[in-house]
């Protein structure tokens, strides 16, 4: 591994105030407990393709064609049927709370078998079930996927993700989505649970609900419904909903070393430190050499292995940074010395470890 020599001076006082962000809208930072999705999925067939669906080998779609037939009145085997224009594909949907019967819903076709397109195909009637085993939705409809695929093999192309698509509306609800309406009183769930941002929100809505809200954890606000929402309690969810708060946001870095990509909070700050980041490269080459005996010698040929090693260590180079620096100002500078987003990840990682760096480096 070749990382370039960074030698780094730090010598920090108190990081700069960090500029003041407006709140955030209740709406934004809780859920209402009860008030959720749900996941929808369905087995069903996709017919009309032009010659792209699933092939001999794919038993199960010629059996769901069988059985789609028979229930229309014709009997017909499913040894003795063979379709290329048909294909056996999983359906899913997301239910939204308060979904009532008559609704249109997005749904994803995506082929489970061999089929290698599945562009200009209707999907047949198909139910869609939630983790209760209960039909919740019908999907129908064509369907489209954004790609396309064409020529034959060691000849074609193909575009995006043919054996995948959509059918925009394409599913209607059939049974109400089972929510909870809030009753006398809510519990909001923080998205991040945090103690201090729930301590916040409990604030601001005791600002404008008086005794109405208190905290049972980071997680978790109890809201009581006030008596003159009593008969309103949307019209006191869109209150709440609209309450600012100012979520609090720990320190912390993110870092993908997949990709190189940094993500860095406004709130992270350095310690005085110095960090030499040095580089070695060690290079060792083998060579096969061929020994070949006298003529007249009693000897035999023979190969003989010949290891060179080498070692290599470029100067160091250094970066100053002014009183106040924050980590954003560190990085770009070690950006312009020519240092690679993997230089930058390991120094962090280091300052992290000797206790220089107030933050939470997660790698993903």
């Amino acid at each position: 591994m070749n990382l370039a020599p960074i030698l780094l001076f730090l010598a920090f006082g108190a990081p700069l105030a960090p500029a003041p962000t407006p709140g955030s809208r209740l709406k934004d930072l809780v859920g209402i407990e009860g008030v959720r999705d749900n996941q929808l999925i369905g087995y069903g067939l996709v017919v009309g393709l032009a010659g792209t669906g699933d092939r001999r080998q794919t038993l199960f779609s010629a059996q769901s064609l069988a059985n789609v037939l028979e229930r229309m009145g014709v009997t017909v085997s499913p040894t003795a049927i063979r379709v290329t224009n048909t294909a056996a594909a999983l359906v899913t949907a997301t239910l939204p709370p308060f979904a009532q019967p008559g609704s249109r819903l997005d749904v994803t076709v995506a082929a489970i078998g061999d089929a290698s397109n599945l562009q200009g195909g209707i999907l047949v009637l198909t139910s869609l079930r939630a983790a209760d085993g209960q039909v919740y939705a019908v999907a129908q409809g064509p369907v489209v996927t954004g790609g396309f695929s064409g020529g034959r093999a060691g000849s074609g192309t193909t575009v995006n993700h043919p054996t995948v698509g959509r059918a925009p509306s394409g599913a209607l609800v059939e049974r109400a989505a089972p929510s909870i309406a809030p009753r006398g009183s809510l519990r909001l769930q923080l998205r991040n649970a945090d103690f201090t941002t729930a301590s916040r929100i409990v604030a601001a809505i005791e600002t404008r609900f008086a005794g109405a809200a208190h905290a049972e954890s980071a997680g978790v606000v109890a809201v009581s419904i006030p008596g003159d929402f009593a008969e309103r309690s949307t019209d006191f969810v869109a209150a709440l909903e609209s309450l600012t708060v100012d979520a609090d946001r720990p320190a912390r870095i993110v870092v993908n070393e997949r990709t190189g990509t940094i993500v860095l909070g406004r709130d992270v700050r350095i310690l005085p430190a110095a960090i030499l980041h040095g580089n070695l490269s060690v290079e060792i080459q083998t060579t096969f050499a061929v020994s070949q005996p006298n003529p007249l010698a009693q000897g035999t040929t023979e190969v003989v292995p010949q290891t060179n090693v080498s070692t290599k260590e470029e100067k160091a180079r250094s970066v100053m940074l002014k009183e106040g620096a924050t980590v954003e100002e560190l990085v770009r500078a070690l950006a312009a010395i020519g240092s690679t987003p993997r230089d930058v990840i390991a120094i962090l990682q280091n300052l992290r470890a000797a206790g220089a760096l107030e933050a939470e480096i997660e790698v993903i």
